[in-house]
């Protein structure tokens, strides 16, 4: 999902970020929370992007701030609290805010103590910030069973989901793929995502759908995210194989796929999660371009 080791290539040049901020900059103002900001491009609007930090290469939390700004971008996945003031600085948010670990996560009830308190407090800290969603993860099965696996994971976000109600946040629970990258992972399988949100019977506990991490283990992806859009509230990009970008290199051809979400009336964040191999702003320009159908 988020490996901490990044590829050294495709850095963001504060050299670039600074000329294409002067050159918005040229174009019009906007204010946003106070504070004159470079306009960005106007987009056709249909879907609402996003970025993880990693698609940023090596840029500081600043630099990557005023690329979303650039770049019409809403804001950036998992930032830490301590980042939040930067973002509001520039007009954006968080869209998707971190909560517990990966491997240890909600379908084994000795973590639940540990997971579920982490849940409350990125709940509540999202609902102050004005943040809408909040991510959960599975775990690894660790040789417990698809149903026991389900029902805890279950149990575990029913005490979460009120909270979850009463203060407008989404708490996502992530699909990723153990084919590849994340080995023993649970949530491996939309069907299996899907039994998950629908045991908790909550509006406001759905499904991250990672677009990569489910063609390497599934595939069928428009007709998936077709089948069981009622239960996504947030989508993460990314180009297969190798994770890296979503153009021409890689099999998915996501201006369908983008259209496809945006027909479906989709109104959450699609959130670029990929490694770029080229440079950073470069790739991530690219990106937003393909997905602005």
């Amino acid at each position: 999902m988020r490996e901490k080791k990044q590829q050294a290539a495709g850095a963001v040049s504060r050299r670039c970020v600074l000329t294409r901020a002067a050159g918005a900059a040229a174009a019009g103002t906007l204010i946003l929370r106070g504070r004159a900001k470079a306009a960005g491009p106007q987009r056709k609007g249909r879907i609402k992007q996003a970025a993880c930090r990693g698609a940023f290469g090596k840029a500081t939390i600043d630099q990557m701030c005023q690329t979303c700004v650039d770049l019409g971008l809403f804001g950036i996945d998992l930032v830490r609290p301590e980042d939040w003031p930067t973002l509001k600085k520039f007009g954006l948010i968080c869209t998707m805010v971190p909560a517990h670990g990966l491997s240890k996560g909600i379908n084994h009830k000795e973590n639940h103590e540990e997971c579920i308190a982490a849940m409350r407090t990125s709940i509540e800290a999202a609902a102050e910030a004005g943040f809408p969603n909040v991510i959960s993860l599975s775990g690894n099965r660790a040789g417990i069973s698809d149903e026991d696996g389900i029902a805890n994971c279950v149990a575990a976000l029913k005490q979460v989901a009120g909270l979850a109600e009463k203060k407008n946040v989404t708490v996502c629970m992530e699909l990723l793929n153990s084919k590849r990258n994340h080995p023993d992972y649970h949530c491996d399988r939309t069907w299996w995502g899907v039994e998950v949100v629908k045991g908790v019977g909550s509006p406001r506990v759905k499904l991250l759908y990672d677009i990569y991490h489910m063609q390497v283990q599934e595939g069928d992806v428009i007709a998936t995210i077709r089948e069981n859009f009622e239960h996504i509230a947030h989508f993460h990009t990314a180009g297969v194989p190798g994770r890296n970008e979503i153009d021409e290199s890689q099999e998915l051809y996501y201006p369908a796929i983008m259209r496809a979400i945006a027909e479906l009336g989709f109104t959450g964040y699609v959130a670029h999660e990929y490694r770029p191999l080229k440079d950073a702003l470069e790739s991530l320009t690219k990106a937003v371009e393909i997905c602005d159908v």
